[in-house]
């Protein structure tokens, strides 16, 4: 197969300070804790952290030009042994495997597009057998979990991996598409035609995972997207960000943006002054025009 990048030689790639970068995370106003995680980073010949939730990360000299963008949110699930350490684990695990593994974005212009989606799943999946063997060592066999929601931009190309039902989106020309699809029952009920979407929003199985990052089952699912457009908006959030926020609401937003940074806290803000009754994280990145 054709290298991933080779298929859109010739488009320039945004130097590295013509990206607009940001990422918060808030506990809402009902949670005592908060148990989403994010990381934003830009990948070298290292890995260069450029904002997360977790603590103690060092920052890493820049060495070489940039290969990869990754904008990741982890959201811990409520009521299992420790959602908010599962997703913790899964940030460390994608983050550690994407700094050992370095040969993967290196070699990206000869390797083919299934070696490369296939370097994601591992990814995922090995964040799954660390939250799954730690919950046993730590929990007597309890179950923790978390979702996970990864996209990594390797120019021009938006790649993205899903467990769970923290979203992913993008944003160009006042369209906004979800990219992801929730790994949810309702949604499973939606697919096969028994639950219609608006029904749906109101059933009590609207947020329970049919799949998720520690849990029974993970099927980490990965997209490609064309990104190679200047402006085009990436956006990844947890659900306590779209429990309380329309599609139509983010698209409105992100149609008024002037940073990044505003975007987040807008959003943010919109949240909370609808109840904030999750955890709220938002990752937001673009090449600016």
């Amino acid at each position: 197969m054709t290298s991933p990048l080779s298929e859109l030689a010739g488009l320039p790639r945004p130097k590295d300070d013509e990206l607009d970068l940001f990422g918060l995370t808030h506990q809402g106003l009902v949670r005592t804790g908060n148990e989403d995680h994010f990381l934003l980073c830009t990948v070298h010949p290292q890995v260069i952290v450029r904002a997360t939730s977790l603590p103690a990360v060092d920052h890493i000299t820049l060495r070489g030009e940039r290969l990869a963008t990754i904008m990741l949110v982890a959201d811990g699930v409520g009521g299992s042994a420790d959602g908010s350490e599962a997703s913790r684990l899964a940030t460390i695990a994608v983050t550690e495997y994407f700094a050992s593994a370095m040969h993967c974005y290196h070699t990206v212009g000869s390797a083919s597009e299934h070696e490369f989606t296939a370097a994601l799943r591992d990814a995922a999946l090995g964040a799954h057998h660390r939250v799954r063997t730690q919950s046993e060592a730590q929990f007597d066999g309890q179950r923790m979990a978390t979702t996970l929601s990864v996209a990594i931009v390797v120019w021009p190309w938006l790649y993205v991996v899903q467990v769970g039902d923290s979203r992913c989106y993008t944003y160009h020309d006042g369209v906004l598409r979800q990219v992801t699809r929730d790994q949810t029952i309702a949604q499973e009920l939606i697919d096969r035609g028994a639950l219609s979407p608006e029904r749906a929003q109101y059933s009590p199985l609207h947020h329970v995972l049919s799949s998720a990052i520690g849990a029974d089952e993970a099927l980490p699912v990965i997209s490609r997207v064309d990104v190679g457009k200047r402006g085009t908006v990436i956006l990844v959030c947890s659900d306590g960000l779209t429990k309380h926020v329309t599609d139509e609401e983010i698209s409105q937003a992100i149609g008024r943006m002037t940073s990044a940074e505003q975007l987040c806290h807008a959003l943010l803000d919109l949240a909370l002054e609808r109840g904030g009754s999750d955890n709220v994280t938002i990752v937001v990145g673009r090449a600016l025009p």
